[in-house]
């Protein structure tokens, strides 16, 4: 006959109230890699985002409602530039890249992205001009002044490419 010796060890776990995986599990899981992150909107790149974001918002304040099939494009242009550029802020501000452990060049991912976004910055700016620079209909003033913001814009999501090409030159990942 085969005897079968089993040992229990009771042990207590005293726990504080947080999200699972959080930072009071200690299990050093995502939510416990966020972190806030304000030094790098004191930089360069960081300033020019959010001029890319304060400038977002003026164009489509000034550009609602499109009256227009060209307006309607410039402001395709604008909400897709501004949701981007709003989820890129959050992945800043909340160092979101950092804590995920995924093997992504993310300067070279945002090159890409804001080139992108900068190229049709371009199209849309020259398209809103074009249409409201010598009209004479409702809206005239302030789609004219949208335009002209969308100038401003792409100027800062061209140096915003610029300081992204030369991170990525640099050999930069994160």
């Amino acid at each position: 006959m085969v005897e079968t010796v089993v040992n229990v060890e009771r042990t207590t776990t005293t726990t504080t109230n947080g999200p699972p995986g959080g930072p009071s599990s200690g299990d050093g899981g995502f939510w416990s890699a966020i972190r806030l992150n304000m030094d790098y909107f004191r930089t360069l790149p960081g300033i020019v985002k959010i001029v890319e974001f304060v400038l977002g918002i003026i164009c489509m304040a000034l550009a609602a409602p499109p009256l227009n099939s060209a307006t309607s494009f410039f402001m395709f242009v604008i909400v897709i530039s501004f949701i981007i550029t709003i989820l890129l802020i959050a992945a800043y501000f909340l160092g979101i890249r950092e804590a995920l452990n995924v093997a992504v060049n993310w300067i070279f991912s945002e090159l890409i992205t804001t080139a992108v976004l900068t190229l049709l910055y371009f199209i849309g700016f020259i398209v809103q001009l074009a249409r409201w620079s010598e009209s004479q209909e409702k809206g005239n003033g302030s789609n004219t002044a949208a335009g002209v913001f969308g100038l401003f814009n792409f100027l800062a999501y061209a140096a915003g490419t610029y300081f992204l090409f030369l991170a990525h030159r640099s050999g930069a990942t994160h």
